[in-house]
């Protein structure tokens, strides 16, 4: 029998639990001071008021003003939750005042409890909130009064249809499962520090009783209007089927390099050093979809918009029209203000929601500072590389290596991944530098195997002929071979 579900009033959570919350039942929502566990439990209820619901507002250290300037904040109006504040519903003075037999703390436990359901027969609310659990605990002093009065609060709740959120802040001893056994369902919410750049927020579901929810763990940020949960992308949930088909660059040399063009379905990887051609080589690629009527996307990373404006322009691809008529899609990324979990879900919004065929990153330098730790970036890259070709979609990444000429280090190595690599080399000739391309990979078809000159002006990228007069191009320093007899 399927259980009756409650949304959060957040898309993406309700997404990771698979539909909502199940009803009725007893919820712990943990995390720091500052983790968003306050503007995720106001969008659980507003949720409800926008339903027609009855709902009610626990503040156990927060007033009333305090609420409505964190939902003002949000540009939210909370008039249809109903508030009880702690404070303001107990006199502790008078109650201590009172008391001569029994500790103050019980009588306080015992007012604060009468006080709260008195409140919760006038109002009868179907969703409650509880924030946050410290103040009760600090009231019921001893771990076995504690459990039994949120035992007892579950029991209450649940004979009366409520759905019942309770936020932790974590101020007990580290790992406290007393309390996440009694919940049906517990999330958890981190604010992380890097060393520079934003906060990085992200959020997991540690159990949730009968649900197949989303593990692991999930990007979030806080921005005017709540939380926007980013789900962690599974690729093998999004197959779909594509016919195949060959890009073109709109460059005859360029697609003879490569038997023909890229692959729809397939990723290409154009490596090299700095300044070699790989983001002129890959916006080549994009323009040229863009051009046929397809929509593409280009992820700058490295690169501010005007500067790539600027730079395609002078090497005559018309960048600028095809961004007005909305078939190009220039974005420029912060890594160190976009978590990865929030760069995968617009990558998935623009192959999803737009239609795109053909997704430049560039650069996976770029990319790698939004995530450090590197082992990471790998696993997560491979699944957002399988999404995307199931979903037949051209992807282009570019690595800058560090060096010039001869033997040079790449910052992560994803060769494996591609399908097609395309080596980008600076190499010298009397004098002057110049640019050689070859490709050293591709999985699908065949390829051309020498190496060629890459030329770039106003006329555009162009591909000259073979170098086959020389030997040790990819080294930088060629030297010119024998004339054959």
């Amino acid at each position: 029998m399927a259980h009756e579900l409650v949304s959060t009033g957040i898309e993406g959570l309700d997404h990771i639990v698979c539909g909502g919350l199940p009803a009725r039942r007893f919820y712990l929502v943990q995390g720091d001071p500052g983790s968003g566990k306050t503007t995720l439990s106001i969008q659980f209820l507003l949720e409800g008021v926008r339903r027609g619901e009855r709902v009610l507002y626990v503040s156990l250290s927060e007033t009333r003003e305090e609420l409505e300037a964190i939902a003002a904040s949000h540009g939210w109006d909370i008039k249809g939750i109903a508030v009880f504040e702690l404070a303001a519903g107990v006199e502790y003075l008078n109650l201590s005042e009172q008391n001569t037999l029994f500790e103050p703390s019980e009588v306080e436990l015992a007012e604060v409890t009468r006080k709260l359901l008195l409140e919760f027969a006038r109002v009868k609310p179907t969703r409650v909130v509880f924030d946050s659990l410290s103040e009760l605990r600090l009231l019921a002093q001893s771990a076995l009064r504690y459990r039994r009065q949120l035992l007892a609060l579950k029991q209450h709740f649940s004979s009366q249809g409520s759905t019942v959120i309770m936020a932790d802040d974590r101020t007990s001893e580290a790992g406290d499962v007393q309390l996440q056994s009694l919940a049906h369902g517990v999330i958890s919410l981190e604010q992380l520090a890097p060393l520079y750049g934003a906060d990085r927020r992200r959020l997991r579901v540690v159990k949730m009783r009968g649900v197949n929810f989303r593990g692991g763990y999930h990007d979030f940020r806080i921005e005017r209007g709540g939380l926007q949960v980013y789900e962690r992308l599974v690729a093998s949930e999004h197959h779909q089927s594509f016919q195949p088909a060959v890009v073109s660059s709109g460059a005859d040399g360029i697609d003879e390099l490569l038997g023909g063009g890229l692959d729809r379905g397939t990723s290409a990887l154009f490596i090299g050093p700095a300044g070699s051609g790989k983001s002129a080589l890959a916006a080549q690629y994009a323009l040229a979809a863009a051009s046929r009527g397809k929509a593409a996307s280009i992820y700058a990373f490295d690169e501010g918009l005007a500067t790539l404006v600027a730079r395609t322009a002078s090497l005559g691809m018309p960048i600028e029209e095809m961004m007005a008529n909305g078939r190009l899609r220039v974005q420029q990324i912060d890594p160190a203000e976009m978590s990865p979990g929030e760069l995968v879900d617009a990558v998935r919004d623009e192959v999803e929601a737009r239609g795109t065929e053909v997704i430049v990153l560039d650069s996976l330098n770029g990319y790698l500072a939004s995530m450090p730790e590197e082992q990471f970036l790998v696993v997560q890259l491979h699944e957002l590389l399988s999404y995307l070709r199931q979903r037949g979609v051209l992807t282009i990444l570019t690595v800058a290596q560090a060096g010039m000429v001869g033997q040079m280090t790449s910052p992560v190595d994803v060769s494996y991944l591609a399908d097609t690599v395309v080596l980008l080399r600076f190499f010298e000739l009397r004098g002057e530098i110049r640019k050689a391309v070859s490709v050293v990979k591709r999985r699908i078809g065949r390829h051309a195997r020498d190496i060629r000159e890459l030329v770039m002006d106003d006329r555009g990228v162009r591909v000259g002929e073979r170098l086959s007069a020389f030997q040790g191009v990819l080294t930088g320093v060629p030297r010119l071979l024998p004339e054959p007899d």
